[in-house]
């Protein structure tokens, strides 16, 4: 479905992102990206959906060269790829309904987004789409009144209603405590199976990578040093891609009904990144 050939990004200044990146991502399949910070994990993902331009290789979609692609075209193959920010990138004055409209841009112009008049089946799917994340009872709040694991839920619903193709999740739990975190990568992982998506997702947390990802691929100063399966991902692997550590005190999985007061001291107690066999 989605291939990378030879991918690769230099920055005017020099530096180096990305060096021949070869990846090929099924239908279907979740893929997490894991690796140090400034491994190339956001810049890879953008480069996907041009928001950063590589500067060597090639990257197709279900047959698309996109990186040939400008203007009216590549606006029309965005509309095949749904992103979701770590920081959300919701407008707080809109309420959530707005905010999951705004996913329609690609379809109905800024104008026609602007002035409120969406097709009656966006809307509908839109009402769909949050019933779905678990916030019917939110529609009219402000965005800026959610709690970041709604904001989250938000801009998945978002997303979606793109009706994508593939998912681009930039560090969707980077901001949220250890059991939104968990509530949130089960949603992504429900819903791509649902939906017969594809999915790359950047994250830190290896714990979360191993459990709820089909593959998982390491970084490492812009290359591929790991690809391969959730259950294949070794401590001497993880040495490779973080560094020396030690990688098998592994924390204790968290409940989803633990409370607040065991998620407080989960978050404060271990460190996110852990080894350990596929869930």
């Amino acid at each position: 479905m989605l291939t990378l050939s030879g991918v690769g990004k230099r920055y005017p200044t020099g530096d180096r992102a990305l060096t021949d990146i070869e990846l090929t991502l099924p239908k279907g399949q979740v893929m997490a990206l894991i690796g140090p910070s400034g491994a190339g994990k956001s810049t890879l993902i953008r480069c996907v959906n041009r928001l950063v331009e590589p500067t060597q290789g090639s990257i197709r979609l279900e047959g698309t060269e996109l990186t040939k692609l400008s203007g009216q075209k590549l606006r029309q193959a965005r509309r095949s790829m749904g992103m979701i920010f770590q920081e959300y990138a919701l407008v707080d004055r809109l309420t959530v309904m707005e905010n999951v409209l705004s996913g329609q841009l690609g379809y109905v112009g800024f104008w026609r987004s602007f002035l409120r008049r969406y097709p009656q089946e966006a809307v509908v799917e839109a009402f769909r789409l949050l019933e779905r994340v678990g916030l019917p009872h939110a529609i009219d709040k402000r965005a800026d009144a959610l709690s970041g694991g709604q904001r989250q839920r938000v801009g998945i619903a978002r997303a979606l209603l793109q009706s994508p193709k593939l998912l681009l999740v930039d560090e969707p739990t980077a901001s949220l405590d250890p059991k939104t975190s968990r509530q949130i990568m089960r949603l992504i992982r429900e819903l791509c199976a649902e939906r017969d998506l594809a999915a790359i997702i950047n994250i830190h947390d290896v714990a979360l990578a191993q459990q709820f990802a089909d593959r998982i691929v390491g970084l490492r100063a812009g290359q591929i040093v790991f690809d391969g399966l959730p259950s294949e991902l070794t401590s001497e692997m993880l040495t490779t891609i973080y560094g020396e550590e030690d990688w098998d005190t592994t924390p204790e999985p968290l409940d989803d009904e633990a409370d607040d007061s065991e998620a407080s001291s989960y978050q404060r107690g271990l460190p996110t990144m852990a080894a350990g066999s596929a869930r």
